[in-house]
């Protein structure tokens, strides 16, 4: 079964897929460790972690594809990319997808917005028009060579033009080919169920986790948005901000180490060194040492 359609056969399922985001190897490995299904490369997080800037255009294609066709080459799970706009009009999204697609992803998300894009709870989005959105889709749907290559289309434009207007666009892009819709910054749970009850596709959201993000969507539970029909729920800031959190917990401490007379061990606020290389799977590479190992005596050429 490829990726798209085990992704596709997961967001179809009656229970709600629960993605949380990824960003790079650590992040990878540890969603698979804990056992979730599928994978969403957070765009914001790939800006912020390989290229020190917010989710704000900075982050082109090419730097894009490059870290995720990375991580696609490192685990089974399906994931799905954020394309951010497509980088560009119709035509440069049918190659944006072809790239993605050959890349290993499962499924590629578009959005409606003005480029420079932002991050989905910033202040500050635009929107444009309806119709080239529903061009966009359009030729990420046609190019994709494999039918079950997902694709998701989302609008922003609950925060420019209300709820009303996601609805039509969504429904507008089901019609050009999307497969997923996804809504972003909604504002209450009245509007998600309004938007699930009136699109003919699976909708996807955007989840914080103890925290509401700016103000905009409230925090609702996997649960809660299952039974509101809500298809799948992507948590893009968990991992980030739980590793920037515990990176500066630490330097906190190492702070006051270094200033001290003695060494002071602080295994609460690091991973043991024999659990990070069985995370990193570094047993796999001694294996295949221990397999293709030379003999000292072969090794040396008469």
């Amino acid at each position: 079964m490829s990726k798209g359609k085990l992704f596709k056969e997961l967001v179809n399922a009656p229970e709600i897929l629960v993605c949380p985001g990824v960003y790079d190897g650590f992040s990878l490995k540890i969603t698979e460790q804990a056992g979730f299904k599928a994978g969403s490369i957070t765009g914001a997080g790939v800006s912020e972690c390989h290229f020190g800037w917010p989710d704000h255009g900075i982050m082109g294609f090419e730097g894009n594809l490059r870290i995720s066709r990375m991580l696609a080459e490192r685990t089974e799970l399906p994931l799905r990319v954020d394309a951010d706009t497509g980088y560009g009009n119709a035509v440069t999204v049918h190659f944006v997808c072809r790239a993605f697609e050959k890349a290993g992803l499962a499924s590629m998300m578009i959005e409606d917005q003005v480029w420079p894009k932002r991050c989905g709870h910033m202040a500050g989005k635009g929107v444009i028009p309806t119709e080239e959105m529903v061009e966009k889709v359009r030729a990420a749907a046609d190019a994709r060579i494999d039918q079950d290559f997902c694709i998701m289309a989302r609008t922003d434009s609950a925060a420019v033009h209300g709820v009303d207007d996601v609805i039509d666009r969504l429904c507008r892009f089901v019609e050009a080919g999307a497969d997923i819709c996804y809504a972003d910054a909604l504002m209450s749970a009245d509007d998600i169920q309004k938007v699930v009850d009136n699109i003919p596709a699976p909708l996807c959201v955007n989840m914080g986790l103890g925290f509401q993000t700016r103000g905009t969507t409230p925090l609702i539970t996997p649960i809660q948005l299952q039974a509101m029909g809500v298809a799948m729920v992507n948590f893009p800031r968990l991992l980030t901000t739980a590793a920037v959190k515990g990176m500066q917990n630490c330097m906190a401490a190492f702070k006051q180490m270094i200033e001290g007379e003695e060494p002071e061990a602080r295994d609460d606020l690091q991973i043991s060194f024999s659990d990070l290389g069985d995370l990193m799977e570094l047993p796999f590479l001694d294996e295949l040492d221990e397999k293709y190992a030379v003999s000292d005596d072969a090794a040396v050429e008469k």
